[in-house]
């Protein structure tokens, strides 16, 4: 076995230098990205994936895996320890003996040549080999207990410039979701602007002019708009896409309504899923124009509340029973089975009659995270209300966002 290369370690660059030329790097990939992988993704995707690749991993010396190696080398005339020696033309088969310790890492074998911006005024020594640190020590002249200090010491102070990295490297990575994303909003808005497009072209969802004001209904009309997100084909054209705002106001109407449930539960004991979607859809029709249809036809199958546009759905909603894991799985399948355009909004509307909201609120966001479909969970401001981000059959960069709102319906 040959003796590791006494490298000094953390004394070949700067940690801070490198940071800069990995933000750099950042930014020529997303200006190298070609342009449907860059309009079809959609950001938070691209900006998970480019955190994955570009963040630091600083190394993290797994020490529970660390192993020695006795080994023999020979010695030159002053006794340092040398793969071999010659003095003088003629060999010196003088011999010594030593201790490789290795110990394994994960992260960025790299990162040990990067000094950190703190550091001493020595640095310690050592060769990586792979995912191994090693180090060899002198057991010619040195007992046991000396040798364990020795590796102790070099072990202490290779963990100290490591934490040193660590405190640079957290800093950077926290804040890479921030510079992918304003690098790739940046680089979308100019491709936009080549393509002569915008980001939201308006389809009006034309407010009704005899709009009534019960069910607590906005005091001021609004505009209601579809705007247009990135097509998935070339040519490149716009897609419609709800409003995010107008969005959250088809969600209010339908919690309205469920309100007024509240407060006349013997007219609801008795009704089931299409008699209760029913008075949703009176609502949405008494503040929409002809938008919100019930039993409409899309994809081959039937779906209880949607909005359209171009011919497209923009806002699908399902209300259903719970009746168990099983069955909102299947009215997950469904809805999905309706929605064919890019950032569909979509809503289950869950009725709960005759068990414990609690229970169903526990399990609704654990069917939702096994779901096969499954991205990620959003931030939503409600007791009995989730919202996810799944994507869509086949697509993986085509987003739907679901939001389950949860209702306990009076029964007899």
């Amino acid at each position: 076995m040959r003796l590791s290369r006494t490298n000094t370690l953390f004394a070949s660059g700067e940690l801070a230098e490198a940071i800069i030329q990995r933000g750099d790097e950042l930014r020529r990939q997303v200006a190298r990205m070609p342009k449907p992988e860059l309009l079809e993704t959609p950001t938070k995707d691209l900006c998970d994936l480019l955190r994955a690749e570009l963040e630091i991993q600083v190394p993290v010396l797994l020490e529970a895996d660390t192993y020695v190696e006795p080994g023999e080398a020979h010695v030159d005339v002053i006794g340092s320890l040398v793969p071999g020696s010659h003095y003088g033309g003629t060999h010196r088969p003088l011999s010594a003996h030593f201790v490789e310790v290795a110990i394994p890492f994960e992260g960025d074998g790299q990162l040990f040549k990067l000094r950190p911006s703190t550091f001493g005024t020595t640095r310690p020594q050592g060769e990586v080999r792979e995912q191994e640190l090693r180090m060899s020590f002198d057991t010619e002249h040195h007992g046991s207990q000396a040798v364990k200090s020795m590796i102790d010491a070099w072990v202490a102070d290779i963990k100290k410039h490591l934490g040193w990295l660590q405190r640079q490297a957290v800093e950077f990575n926290d804040g890479l979701h921030f510079i992918a994303r304003q690098a790739i909003e940046d680089r979308k808005r100019k491709v936009m602007r080549e393509e002569e497009l915008v980001a939201s072209l308006g389809f009006p969802l034309k407010k009704r002019d005899d709009a009534p004001k019960t069910y607590a209904l906005p005091v001021k009309r609004r505009t209601p708009a579809i705007g247009r997100s990135p097509a998935t084909v070339q040519p490149f054209t716009p897609e419609p896409e709800l409003a995010q705002a107008e969005y959250e106001e088809i969600l209010r109407i339908v919690q309205n309504m469920v309100e007024v449930m509240e407060r006349s539960p013997h007219a609801f004991q008795t009704m089931g899923e299409e008699d209760l979607r029913q008075h949703f859809l009176v609502q949405l029709n008494g503040q929409y124009e002809g938008q919100a249809t019930g039993e409409t036809f899309n994809m081959g199958g039937k779906t209880d509340i949607l909005i359209r546009a171009d011919g497209r759905n923009v806002f699908i909603a399902e209300c259903k029973f719970w009746k168990g894991a099983k069955g909102f799985r299947e009215t997950i399948d469904q809805l999905l089975g309706y929605t064919s355009w890019r950032d569909t909004k979509t809503a289950i509307l869950l009725f709960n009659r005759g068990r414990q909201l609690s229970t169903v609120l526990e399990k609704v966001p654990e069917v939702v995270a096994e779901y096969p479909n499954y991205k990620r969970t959003l931030d939503y401001a409600s007791e009995t209300g989730f919202r996810f981000v799944l994507h869509q059959n086949g697509d993986e960069n085509r987003d739907v966002t679901l939001t389950v709102l949860v209702f306990d319906v009076p029964g007899t």
